[in-house]
């Protein structure tokens, strides 16, 4: 069966979640719509953001203060009216999950209560090529505690040659040495690779071993099927710009299982918004948490943002993320056939084959040429993302991604590395 531009078309006409598309703003480049594959750096913006934003604006235009109590959506329990929706995306309780903070500044926060090293318990272990800012955290959390990085970081890395880890490998690491490991932290999905670890082995294997078990779930949430509270994940954090549709810098969110819900001997930083709310504005001295991940906040959300995260939820609620992982397979895999069909030796896929390894980006090595590739496909109209040395990383997100777009994609693609009679000779 041909599977070129009237493939992709019919595709479009049958998919259930087409509609989505016309809900979100697409940038627009050379007088039309971008092909727009850049959901796992930033996504797009809902129509409805504006309006939730611009609700908030006359709230405290025409309320001043008293907008935390009264108006459409109260300021004072605003983090709240996320909570369910959150919840249902990374698979958890609403107790478990709150939004507040930014991403580096949750991991932190995480740390501070569930990275409790000792003499003979101190490494973290972490991917060799984790994102910077988790490395950062865990690096500095380590010489914070007294004890030499370069000593308390297992950093896991492919076998030579390879691209990717294999889960029998972190396995193993988590095996030889759990009884050194203090904490496991790892990217939920890759940023680099594109590549989704299996976290319920990982949890599994490392509390196994005494070991307590975090995840950054930047490139997940919103991404993947996730089940948090299943999985028995001690905690994890997000951020909300990238496929959860935040805007750009949104507020994050995170999770605490809800075994630590009442777990008030555990050492944390405290603030007043995760003090008891029944007593908060009576101002004492005395902090008393908060039950659940809503006793690690800190200071009151700033609520233009959780406008804009609570606008795209809702959207994800309506969507549901059975129906976009189901669509994202079937995007991720045409653009995957598509590429395939190049049979160009100018370029390869490092993220997994197996699609139970990865969501719906796919990192494309350019081996010459790369940036000049890159440079290319986005004069053409295509907005996707470049990251040194070699790598172009391309997302065709469900809520907003067609199959047009990612066919259109792998036909300019072809043109730029000289092979798009391949790509006609096969769809």
């Amino acid at each position: 069966m041909k599977m070129g531009a009237a493939f992709a078309q019919q595709m479009d006409r049958d998919d259930p979640l087409a509609g989505y598309r016309a809900r979100f703003h697409m940038p627009q480049k050379n007088g039309r719509d971008c092909i727009y594959m850049c959901g796992n750096s930033l996504g797009l913006q809902p129509k409805t953001v504006r309006d939730a934003v611009m609700q908030e604006l006359e709230d405290w235009k025409n309320l001043g203060v008293e907008g935390h109590f009264s108006g459409q959506n109260p300021w004072l329990p605003y983090h709240e009216f996320l909570t369910e929706n959150m919840a249902a995306i990374v698979g958890a309780k609403p107790l478990e999950v709150v939004m507040s903070n930014s991403l580096t500044v949750n991991l932190h926060l995480m740390m501070v209560s569930f990275y409790r090293p000792v003499k003979e318990r101190f490494k973290i272990v972490i991917e060799k090529d984790a994102f910077p800012s988790d490395r950062y955290a865990s690096a500095s959390q380590i010489a914070f505690h007294g004890f030499d990085p370069a000593e308390g970081l297992i950093e896991l890395a492919p076998r030579k040659g390879e691209k990717l880890l294999r889960t029998e490998d972190i396995l193993r690491v988590i095996e030889e040495q759990g009884e050194s490991i203090a904490l496991i932290m790892l990217g939920g999905v890759n940023y680099y690779t594109g590549q989704l670890f299996d976290l319920a082995a990982i949890t599994k294997a490392g509390q196994a071993k005494g070991c307590t078990v975090g995840f950054d779930l930047a490139h997940a949430a919103g991404n993947v099927p996730l089940s948090l509270h299943e999985w028995g994940v001690d905690f994890a954090c997000w951020c909300s710009y990238k496929y959860l549709n935040g805007g750009p810098g949104a507020i994050a969110g995170f999770f605490v299982h809800e075994r630590y819900a009442d777990r008030t001997d555990l050492p944390r930083f405290c603030g007043w918004w995760g003090n008891d709310k029944k007593v908060r504005f009576k101002m004492g001295p005395e902090f008393r948490a908060i039950p659940g991940a809503e006793g690690w906040q800190l200071s009151n959300p700033p609520i233009l943002s959780l406008a804009a995260v609570k606008a795209s939820l809702e959207i994800f609620s309506e969507a549901g993320m059975e129906a976009l992982r189901e669509k994202s397979l079937k995007l991720t895999g045409y653009l995957e056939f598509l590429l395939g069909s190049l049979k160009s030796d100018a370029f390869s896929v490092m993220t997994p084959r197996d699609p139970a390894q990865r969501g719906c980006q796919l990192s494309i090595v350019v081996h010459e040429s790369g940036k000049k590739v890159y440079e290319a496909l986005e004069k053409a109209g295509v907005i996707c993302d470049w990251r040194e040395p070699d790598c172009i990383r391309v997302a065709p997100v469900p809520l907003y991604s067609s199959f047009m777009d990612v066919h259109d994609f792998a036909r300019i693609f072809a043109e730029q590395i000289g092979a798009e009679n391949r790509l006609k000779e096969a769809v």
